[in-house]
């Protein structure tokens, strides 16, 4: 009798376990590393506290020596990759080569002024090279466009610390062929004014319409700003009667025979972009008759 009372406290006691150890959703894994027998490698049992504990067949688990590596057999028409250490040296020049791609040019150990950097070489001073020489020139552009400086001013900008002083250029390029264009461009210099300048008349390329006698189809008048351009038609062997920037911007676009005249503001700069204004409202007599739909020989009926 004493024996069952002692197992039905026991129990009871098992059966009142604390709420607190059931707080948590996760199941909690314990591992008990026992010996166990060869037929049983492997039991888990769960119980109502959401636990569970896996037996290992021994407390350090390890590859049996019998287990053998079977890896998958390559593809048909596999090729091992080579190793880095495999094939020929790199020559000295291909290292150069993929140093200069990386770091760009490599030192050759030569300076600008020579072997020694304490003493002037005159070969760079006469070259125009270098520390005490010229600036290199830079080639003109070939491209089939001619340049004429129409003019070179003085401008000063005034700022907080004084008058900053810079050459403002007016540049008309044409390749005499009906195309011609003007730009206009500041620099500390004349020269890269000029450039600059040139660079930007040729982002600006007008094609100038002409008849067979290099003249205009017809009358056609143009303003920018205070400046106002009249251009006329003229027979053959006229000439370009006109003056200023208009007389340059006609002749660099290949007109031989027009008139032209300066309306309002004597502004060169205006006064050549005037003259592409007009230009550009002009059109030539099969366009006007395709628009219509009709023959040229009815445009003068």
């Amino acid at each position: 009798m004493a024996t069952t009372s002692a197992l039905s406290s026991l129990s009871s006691l098992s059966l009142h376990t604390p709420t607190s150890r059931l707080t948590s959703s996760r199941p909690t894994i314990s591992f008990s590393f026992l010996k166990r027998p060869t037929t049983l490698p492997l039991k888990a049992t769960s119980s109502s506290d959401q636990s569970e504990t896996i037996f290992f067949e021994d407390q350090n688990p390890e590859i049996t020596a019998n287990a053998v590596f079977d890896p998958p057999s390559p593809p048909e028409g596999f090729v091992p990759a080579p190793y880095f250490d495999e094939g020929a040296d790199e020559t000295e020049a291909e290292i150069a080569t993929a140093y200069e791609e990386l770091y760009g040019p490599a030192y050759s150990g030569e300076s600008m002024l020579g072997k020694d950097v304490n003493v002037m070489d005159s070969k760079m001073k006469k070259g125009g090279g270098g520390i005490g020489g010229q600036k290199p020139k830079k080639e003109k552009i070939r491209d089939g466009f001619e340049e004429r400086v129409v003019q070179v001013r003085r401008v000063t900008k005034v700022v907080k610390g004084g008058k900053q002083l810079k050459f403002r250029a007016i540049v008309v390029v044409g390749d005499k062929q009906g195309n011609v264009g003007v730009g206009c461009a500041k620099a500390k210099e004349v020269v890269a004014a000029v450039q600059k300048s040139a660079i930007d008349a040729r982002r600006n390329i007008v094609q100038v319409p002409m008849t067979k006698y290099l003249t205009f189809p017809h009358r056609s008048e143009g303003d920018y700003g205070a400046a106002k351009v009249m251009l006329r038609p003229a027979s053959p062997g006229t000439g370009v009667i006109a003056g200023g920037a208009v007389r340059i911007v006609l002749e660099m676009a290949g007109v031989e025979n027009a008139l032209g005249k300066q309306l309002g503001s004597n502004n060169a700069l205006n006064n050549a972009r005037a003259t592409l204004a007009a230009v550009q409202q002009m059109r030539q007599f099969k366009d006007v008759a395709l628009e219509r739909g009709i023959p040229m020989e009815e445009l003068w009926k």
